[in-house]
């Protein structure tokens, strides 16, 4: 199913941690939001309780994103599901839980067409994380939809060599545990992302060269939707798809 997104003649829209710019992100209404706008891909984090249940939630700390505080991992699913992780974004969302990952997979049984851009957040556990939530994937039959991302490239690598799953990792600065040469992380990657502030079309080219996907982030506003493409980039992760739509359909473009 990932082939889509190759060489395509039409932008491909990813809801970064679902419809972040609307809903609070990574919650149940932020998925499902965007998945009923129909972005290509939906992308989010990973994390385990303390108990060791895969959470849904981007920071390594609860005080961002809900009403608790320190770390995600000093509390069992429980006790993370009894925090409020919507009523910081507006009063409508108060009540909003942080999700298990289960939940997310029941969810995206109704969206079979979606492809998922699994972020594993980087951390002692990750390779624990990332066998479970593989295996959960398997169960669904989701695996030949999913990508899997993470800021250290020792997870990408793990993932590449132990699953043979398409990854996508990020240019050599931003990574850590990269390792350079032929047999390097760049190697164990399917897909690359660049941040709007690094991209250029000759790093867009040199990647490409290179056999990868490229994609970048965050294109919010017409004008970065415009500038992306410009670069050879068409595969978005947006915080509001609002704008990647508009331009999609603009040019013609189909889902």
């Amino acid at each position: 199913m990932l082939e889509r997104l190759v060489n395509s003649p039409s932008i491909n829209i990813v809801g970064h941690r679902g419809y972040k710019s609307a809903y609070p992100e990574n919650t149940l209404l932020a998925f499902q939001k965007s998945l009923e706008m129909g972005v290509d891909v939906l992308e989010f984090d990973l994390r385990f309780s303390k108990d060791k249940v895969i959470m849904v939630i981007h920071d390594e700390t609860l005080d961002r994103t809900t009403n608790g505080s320190g770390k995600v991992s000093d509390y069992t699913m429980a006790e993370l599901q009894q925090l409020d992780a919507g009523g910081w974004f507006g009063k409508p969302f108060e009540g909003l839980k942080i999700p298990t990952f289960e939940e997310l997979c029941q969810l995206l049984a109704s969206y079979p067409d979606t492809l998922l851009n699994v972020e594993i957040k980087p951390s002692s556990q990750a390779k624990e994380i990332a066998d479970l939530a593989i295996e959960k994937l398997g169960k669904y039959g989701f695996l030949s939809r999913c990508i899997f991302t993470c800021f250290d490239a020792e997870i990408i690598t793990y993932i590449y060599d132990t699953y043979e799953l398409r990854t996508q990792g990020f240019p050599e600065e931003l990574m850590s545990n990269f390792v350079t040469g032929k047999e390097g992380t760049y190697s164990k990657m399917w897909s690359i992302g660049i941040s709007l502030k690094l991209l250029t079309p000759a790093l867009v080219k040199e990647f490409q060269e290179m056999g990868l996907l490229v994609g970048c982030w965050s294109t919010d506003n017409e004008q970065q939707v415009y500038y992306a493409l410009g670069c050879g980039v068409t595969l978005l992760t947006c915080n509001d798809p609002q704008a990647a739509m508009h331009v999609r359909q603009q040019m013609g473009g189909i889902r």
